[in-house]
């Protein structure tokens, strides 16, 4: 029995970014789609804003490119914010042809049903495509919804990749090439190994490598620390886009207040009630999501409040029943009726700006390996991602990356891949290991690496982050393999990478700030951060 499982494409992560790439790869061989929980559980399930794309009569290619650029703090790459930006309406036009079902409104002249476009922090125009507050569930329904109409796609629910299988780590001559993946059948408890010529990467971000995060649990960085173990490139994981606005209750768990909140009319005012943003920023409360984070932050330590408050009750209770009735419904759940009251937000981690450094057709440096979402660095967000831009990349990239694997497929055969090998391993005797590293290295990366650093605090989190990785790889030998071992191995990878690109740069720009450089430095204005493994230490290090 052949004890390796065979595919054209591997896909990992079920988010918009790996269904809207299986759809395209289809036509062209057999793929696996595999994640680590279920086929909808992802952070585009959780995005509540919606795509920015130039579909407007009032809108065009270069107001988008400019808001994007502000937003980026000097460090786009314009080429990619152009191409990104022509193509989306395309993207956004085969979305609807799926099935995606946007808000619309009625013309009041032609009584025609047009896109509802909303506005978000940074942008001069409406150009925000959504499905109520509830964008991402609906673009997840749509894009399930075809998967399963395909007969060329399988979904592998519950498993976890652990590594990449690559030439190098083979010992193989030649260019390096990533040959497939090892995965944790987390229901058997054993590992697999799956083969193919092509593997993507579309396996979100890392919120909770922070103590308070918008996002689900299953973002842990998986992705990133895999592709920088195999030798991939990775750049820009200083910066890590904290949400201003994250619901502030002893009961919610990581629910985000959209930005779209503050698009329509909500005002950001102090415990005691004073509206502040004015102070910040021209744009007020719907200036660009670094601005108004540190606002917030800078506005709760001065004061020691526990928050602030969002404050949409100057709209009529009808509109914004109507516009947000999933934050609506969650935040009248927590006694809080947000069409009389103000809701109490604090920010949180977010988004993650840098990644697997990749071209825009998802390329990353290692042959086979493609990178798209928000596990990537495409040069797109530069120090700070524009609202709504994150699903507008995914699509486009996704389309790209798809078109460019299916036109350099390798003729040659896939080469045989060992079986996992547990070597000694044992079972875990002690669980309170990884549930206690995992809290500690949370913890540190909001306390030393959150919005506001200094190289002290950054110092601090490298030398006790090193000491929990030699901890964890000392682990992660001697057990068995586990979804929760994997995980604490991973944040463990991405936060020593964000304090080792924020560490290199040593200047204030976009979601960076350091007090010990507080201003920006025009040196560093098209530098990015790199990280790259060495492999002079051997292919085992974790």
């Amino acid at each position: 029995m052949d004890q390796v499982s065979r595919f054209d494409f591997i896909i990992l992560g079920s988010g918009i970014a790996g269904l809207s790439y299986a759809l395209k790869v289809a036509q062209k061989g057999r793929v696996a789609i595999i994640t680590k929980k279920n086929s909808a559980e992802s952070n585009t399930n959780y995005a509540q804003g919606g795509i920015a794309a130039v579909v407007g009569k009032d809108d065009s290619f270069e107001m988008h490119v400019k808001d994007t650029l502000e937003a980026g703090a000097g460090l786009c790459r314009e080429d990619i914010v152009r191409r990104i930006v022509e193509e989306g309406p395309a993207r956004v036009n085969e979305l609807i042809e799926l099935g995606m079902n946007f808000s619309t409104e009625e013309d009041t002249t032609s009584h025609e049903k047009t896109l509802d476009l909303g506005r978000e922090g940074g942008h001069s125009k409406r150009r925000i495509l959504h499905a109520k507050d509830v964008t991402g569930r609906e673009i997840e329904r749509a894009l399930l919804k075809a998967i399963a109409a395909e007969p060329n796609i399988q979904i592998l629910e519950n498993h976890f990749a652990v590594d990449l299988i690559t030439s190098r780590k083979l010992g193989l001559a030649g260019a390096d090439r990533c040959l497939g993946v090892y995965v944790l059948d987390k229901a058997r408890q054993i590992v697999l190994t799956f083969a193919a010529n092509v593997v993507l990467l579309a396996t979100g971000g890392c919120g909770k490598v922070y103590l308070y995060t918008t996002n689900p649990d299953i973002a842990t960085g998986d992705g990133v620390a895999m592709a920088y173990r195999a030798g991939a490139r990775i750049s820009n994981m200083e910066f890590i886009q904290f949400h201003p606005t994250c619901l502030y209750h002893p009961q919610a768990k990581s629910f985000l207040i959209s930005e779209a909140v503050r698009g329509e009319g909500g005002v950001l005012k102090t415990y005691d009630g004073a509206e502040f943003m004015q102070a910040y920023h021209p744009m007020a409360s719907l200036a660009p999501r670094d601005v108004v984070a540190r606002a917030i932050d800078k506005e709760m330590k001065r004061s020691g409040s526990p928050h602030v408050w969002l404050d949409i009750t100057g709209k009529p209770a009808r509109f914004v029943m109507s516009r947000f009735p999933n934050i609506y419904e969650t935040c009248l759940k927590f006694g809080i009726d947000i069409t009389k009251q103000p809701i109490p937000v604090v920010p949180a981690a977010h988004y993650q700006c840098g990644g697997v450094e990749t071209n825009i057709d998802g390329e990353t440096g290692i042959g086979g390996l493609y990178a798209v979402g928000e596990v990537a660095c495409t040069g797109l967000h530069g120090a700070n991602r524009l609202a709504s831009n994150s699903l507008l990349e995914a699509l486009v990239c996704a389309h790209r990356a798809a078109d460019h694997a299916m036109d350099h497929l390798p003729a040659t055969e896939l080469v045989g891949l060992p079986p996992w090998e547990p070597g000694t391993a044992t079972n875990a005797d002690e669980m309170v290991v990884i549930s206690h590293n995992w809290d500690e290295i949370r913890r540190l990366m909001w306390d030393y690496v959150g919005i506001v650093r200094t190289q002290r605090r950054l110092q601090r989190a490298q030398a006790r982050i090193k000491n929990l990785k030699a901890e964890i790889r000392e682990y992660y030998w001697d057990f068995f393999v586990t979804s929760d071992l994997l995980e604490l191995r991973n944040i463990a990878t991405v936060a020593e990478l964000i304090v080792a690109c924020a560490l290199q740069r040593e200047e204030s720009r976009g979601l960076h700030y350091n007090l010990d450089f507080p201003d920006t430095n025009p040196a560093w204005a098209t530098r990015f951060t790199s990280i790259q493994r060495s492999w002079s230490a051997g292919v085992t290090s974790s």
